[in-house]
């Protein structure tokens, strides 16, 4: 029989199965205790020194992969800028554990890459996330850019808002003017900002402009009008950026 843990923190990275998103994201039983999960890494780049950052990062990337699984590495593109975010797949602490051990003793690893790339950061951010029992991790059907969004809720999760607020998604996702690639919630990071969820959306079309067309036509849809009204009244904060995928990055 799987153990289950009380719903906590919800991180979302967007599904290509829109159906199967809104289900999870909007589950309030509680959820399977699975050892896989997901580190969430994101890295703030000195302005200055974003294309050494990268340049190095591309020549050593692989002495990293060799130890862990990269699912993806994205760079800002609108929002907070000078950032790149990371996401490993792990499918256990303890490997984790060895990965870091390993990595440390690598002196490949070390004297190639780690020595030259810390002095490129001002800050490093990891969260820890598990991939949510009810959805699949995706990948996209063609190259394209995705968009980071956390939500910040009202307390009270899901037996508060989660009705109002899948109501809204379910609106948006109907116009079909977006694909999701997986949904995520929060384990160990930002806890202190109550419940929140973020999904990764990829455009396909490579051209951020296909986004502000297909929300401007969803704002017109008296159902999505509708459903929004009732949902922000639980929001008390969000944010979004544009992530563009580099060229060493499995997901494009």
């Amino acid at each position: 029989m799987r153990k289950t843990l009380p719903y906590r923190n919800i991180k979302a990275v967007a599904s290509l199965k829109p159906s199967a998103w809104c289900t999870a994201l909007f589950h309030t039983s509680p959820r399977q205790e699975d050892a896989t999960f997901y580190e969430f890494r994101t890295y703030t780049v000195k302005p200055e020194k974003m294309t050494d950052f990268l340049e190095l990062t591309s020549r050593n990337i692989h002495l990293r992969t060799a130890h862990s699984q990269m699912i993806g590495y994205w760079t800002t593109e609108f929002g907070e800028l000078n950032k790149v975010f990371h996401i490993w797949k792990y499918g256990s602490f303890a490997q984790r554990a060895a990965v870091r051990t390993a990595l440390a003793k690598d002196q490949e690893w070390q004297g190639k890459y780690m020595s030259q790339m810390l002095p490129l950061l001002d800050k490093q951010e990891s969260e820890i996330a598990y991939l949510v029992p009810w959805c699949e991790l995706g990948r996209p059907e063609k190259d394209g850019v995705y968009e980071l969004v956390t939500f910040q809720m009202k307390p009270g999760g899901p037996v508060v808002w989660g009705q109002s607020f899948k109501a809204a998604v379910s609106a948006h996702v109907k116009t079909g003017y977006t694909k999701l690639i997986g949904v995520f919630h929060t384990e160990y990071g930002r806890l202190n900002r109550g419940t929140s969820h973020a999904d990764f959306q990829d455009k396909q079309a490579l051209n951020p402009d296909s986004r502000a067309s297909g929300r401007h036509n969803a704002h017109e849809d008296p159902r999505v009008v509708a459903a929004v009204r009732e949902s922000v009244q639980f929001l008390e904060s969000q944010q979004n950026c544009l992530l563009v995928p580099t060229a060493f990055s499995p997901l494009k």
